[in-house]
């Protein structure tokens, strides 16, 4: 059956600039045109689009590892799609493709901008999240960043996201002797330990971040992957050995803060530990990704590593989606189903 060619798709834009959190008046769904592909490109509808904290400060203007959303245009962000017009020699209509144009039902782009994936092997949704940017997150963050070695022990924040709840199995089955993660449920703490195999889990709202790490990890820890930021940053900093290093993916309890953060209030235990710290940047790995995809993948298929989704329906409801991951709503990959 052939696909008809679209005129017009809804598509979701940024029309203000959040002050501390953002809100629903800060996007609008517009009807837009939708080009024809020209040499060497593809039009593709989109399936299924990527949900991430980084679009939070995409959002905000300033001078950062990417540009800011423009204002009055779509947003951006990975996606998942079929191919419905090709001029592109090595992709098809038909095909299902990888890319960075989200936050719209129609997406016209380069043809060498899309990577070819086969959903026989792992639903679309997969190749956003586990086998996607957030694995491999994920995995060089834990293996190359803060240089996991077996035996060590490792603290996770944010422990039940997308990238969290991946570092915490990577560690388990590379070696370590502890994983320990925070989230911001019960049910949240329950799936991590009952589900995806951590040694012990805490709930930060229980507490301080401070006093359930010390119980957790009476010997200390050797590694503490950062989604979060301010108090657990200055937790993992207390609890951290000697020669402990940290790889900084995130700090998402900041994303939306008018003020300084009040922690961490500790940082001379970097020097009084001879502490490693790291920022993570997924872009700076790319020469990992076959490693990633082949050894994640067959770990995936083997059921010593498993995976959830939270799927949000229907392009119109996106900008609840991102309030949504903001809020620590979602477990495991955020994900908005278009078609």
């Amino acid at each position: 059956m052939t696909t008809a060619i679209p005129t017009t798709g809804l598509e979701v834009q940024l029309v203000a600039r959040p002050k501390g959190w953002p809100s629903k008046d800060d996007f609008a769904l517009v009807q837009a045109e939708v080009p024809r592909p020209g040499d060497g490109q593809i039009l593709v509808r989109n399936l299924m689009m990527s949900v991430d904290p980084a679009m939070r400060g995409r959002m905000s203007e300033g001078k950062s590892y990417v540009p800011p959303f423009e204002l009055n245009r779509a947003m951006e962000g990975g996606a998942v799609g079929e191919v419905i017009e090709s001029n592109a020699e090595h992709l098809k209509p038909g095909d299902t493709v990888l890319h960075g144009l989200g936050w719209r039902e129609y997406a016209v782009l380069e043809g060498k901008g899309a990577a070819k994936v086969d959903p026989s092997v792992a639903p679309v949704g997969a190749y956003l999240g586990v086998l996607g940017m957030p694995g491999l997150t994920a995995y060089a963050g834990l293996l190359e960043v803060a240089n996991l070695t077996a035996g060590d022990t490792v603290f996770v924040s944010g422990a039940a996201g997308a990238v969290g709840s991946v570092v915490g199995q990577i560690a388990k089955l590379k070696g370590a002797a502890r994983v320990i993660g925070s989230a911001g449920s019960a049910e949240k703490v329950r799936h991590l330990v009952e589900d995806l195999g951590f040694d012990a889990a805490f709930n930060y709202k229980d507490g301080p971040v401070t006093e359930q790490l010390e119980k957790a990890a009476p010997d200390g820890i050797d590694v503490y992957f950062d989604n979060v930021g301010g108090d657990h940053l200055e937790a993992a900093l207390a609890a951290l050995k000697v020669h402990g290093r940290v790889a900084v993916c995130g700090m998402i309890s900041l994303y939306n803060a008018t003020e300084p953060p009040a922690a961490p209030r500790n940082m001379t235990e970097i020097v009084k530990k001879r502490l490693s710290i790291r920022g993570l940047l997924v872009l700076d790995h790319a020469n990992l990704r076959e490693e990633f995809q082949r050894e994640v993948g067959g770990w995936i298929r083997e059921g010593k590593l498993r995976y959830r989704e939270t799927v949000v329906e229907g392009l119109r409801n996106a900008p609840d989606a991102m309030l949504g991951l903001l809020r620590g709503e979602n477990t495991g990959k955020m994900l908005v189903k278009i078609a």
